[in-house]
């Protein structure tokens, strides 16, 4: 029987309106459970700047465990366009090492998939994008993993397409899920709408586990700070989400990823949940 390994999946930290009770509680898990490896999948500041950047490779490169950052669309310059355009990623400086970094562990594997493009024929440009050569880039790693390895994507934005023309989530988000199931994927990993879900999409192919990841934020939409453990005994995965207030995992799941997938605006507290609240009851440790 294969070693059960153990994976954290984090998101949406949003360094300047990060939740530092949240993020002290994962360090210590972190050093606690020391996972086999980390995936943190996008959105590590709020605004791009400078100091957010500085706080989160401060913040990562103290963990006690392999990560990997995928890049989410607060991480690409927003206002100053020559950088947007001609070094997106160029903040990330500090930690490339971790960024969009393949982990192989035995039997499985972290592979990125990048779904930020630095501008797009549609006004809200927070939405992702699968280019081409992002999708090419990911399924020749996915051919080059050892036989018998599974492969979990990470992505920021979620790849259900809904089809629509102002409010779609990520462009070609269909023919990428499809072409992951081909390859047979585990799960794709994702972020952005600031809850957590765990859904089969289903394509002409197949169908492909989503599993998105909540925040670590002041920017919570229906279910407090959370991240996802998962767990890969060569057979099956497990996800359970772990948060503060010891809620259950299935009260801190959304049924389904919304049309408009963006969390409140706030810049300050944390913001009334919206839609469904999660039950309160005491943590039963």
């Amino acid at each position: 029987m294969a070693e059960t390994k153990l994976l954290f999946h984090l998101s949406d930290i949003h360094f300047g309106l990060e939740d530092n009770r949240a993020l002290d509680w994962v360090e210590r898990e972190i050093a606690e459970r020391q996972p086999d490896a980390v995936a943190i999948t996008g959105d590590l500041t709020m605004r791009a700047r400078p100091a957010e950047f500085a706080a989160a490779e401060k913040w990562i490169h103290a963990l006690k465990a392999p990560v990997t950052v995928e890049p989410g669309n607060h991480d690409l310059p927003n206002y100053y366009l020559p950088s947007r355009y001609l070094n997106p990623l160029g903040r990330f400086e500090a930690f490339r090492d971790v960024v969009e970094k393949r982990i192989e562990l035995p039997g499985i594997a972290l592979v990125p998939l990048n779904t930020n493009v630095p501008a797009q024929p549609r006004l809200n440009w927070s939405k992702g994008w699968v280019s081409e050569q992002a999708l090419s880039d990911c399924l020749d790693q996915i051919d080059a993993l050892a036989k018998g390895t599974r492969a979990l994507v990470c992505v920021h934005h979620p790849l259900r397409e809904t089809g629509t023309q102002g409010t779609a989530l990520t462009r070609n988000g269909e023919k990428a899920l499809d072409a992951l199931a081909q390859r047979g994927v585990l799960g794709v990993l994702s972020g952005h709408v600031h809850d957590a879900f765990d859904i089969m999409e289903q394509t002409p192919h197949g169908p492909v586990r989503m599993i998105g990841a909540g925040t670590l934020s002041k920017r919570i939409r229906s279910t407090p700070p959370s991240f996802n453990e998962l767990t890969w005994d060569g057979e099956e995965l497990h996800v359970t989400v772990r948060n503060l207030e010891g809620i259950d995992t299935p009260d801190m799941m959304i049924d389904d990823v919304p049309v408009d997938a963006m969390p409140p605006r706030g810049e300050g507290e944390p913001v009334a949940p919206i839609g469904r609240v999660p039950r309160t009851d005491p943590p039963a440790y």
